[in-house]
C-alpha cells in the first residue's frame, strides 16, 4: 500500500528572502530528525542567516512555537527552480522522512542530518522528490507526496 500525502505551501506574509522562511502544510505525518511532526502547517525557517552553519527551525503554524532546530548539511541541485523537497519512503507503517529541503529559486539547500542508523536506512529505501514550482514565492502551492 502506497502512502500518499500532501504538501502545500501557503502564502509567505511573513517570510523573508534571508531566512528563507516558508510555510508548508503536510496532510500526513512526516519525520525529521529526532522526532516525527502530525499532520499540520509548519514554517521552515533558515535560523542563522549569518553564518556558515545549515540550522533549520521547524515552528508551529504561527511561529509561536519551536518543533525542532536541526543543524544540515548542504545539498545542491543544478537548477534554482521552485521549492524541492526529498522524502525517504520507509514503508506503509511508518511516515515519510524529510532528506533535503530547497528554497525557491535556490540552488544551495538544506540535507537533514539523521542518526548513523536512520542515514543506512535511508540510503537503501526508494526516495521521492517533490517539485513545487510557482512564479510567485507568495502564490500557494501545492505538491503530491509519494506514488
Amino acid at each position: 500500500m502506497t502512502l500518499l500525502a500532501f504538501l502545500i505551501m501557503l502564502p509567505l506574509a511573513r517570510a523573508s528572502e534571508e531566512d528563507q522562511a516558508l510555510k508548508l502544510t503536510f496532510n500526513q505525518a512526516v519525520q525529521i530528525p529526532g522526532r516525527v511532526l502530525p499532520a499540520g502547517t509548519y514554517w521552515f525557517v533558515l535560523a542563522n542567516t549569518n553564518s556558515a552553519l545549515n540550522i533549520v527551525q521547524i515552528f508551529n503554524s504561527d511561529r509561536s512555537m519551536v518543533y525542532a532546530t536541526i543543524l544540515t548539511g548542504n545539498a545542491e541541485r543544478p537548477n534554482p527552480n521552485g521549492t524541492e523537497i526529498t522524502f525517504a519512503d520507509r514503508g506503509s507503517m511508518q511516515p515519510q522522512s524529510i532528506v533535503t529541503w530547497f528554497y525557491p529559486g535556490e540552488t544551495s539547500g538544506h540535507e537533514f542530518v539523521y542518526s548513523k542508523s536512520e542515514e543506512k536506512e535511508l540510503a537503501r529505501v526508494k526516495h521521492n522528490t517533490i517539485m513545487a514550482a510557482a512564479p510567485d514565492k507568495r502564490q500557494t502551492q501545492t505538491v503530491a507526496v509519494g506514488d
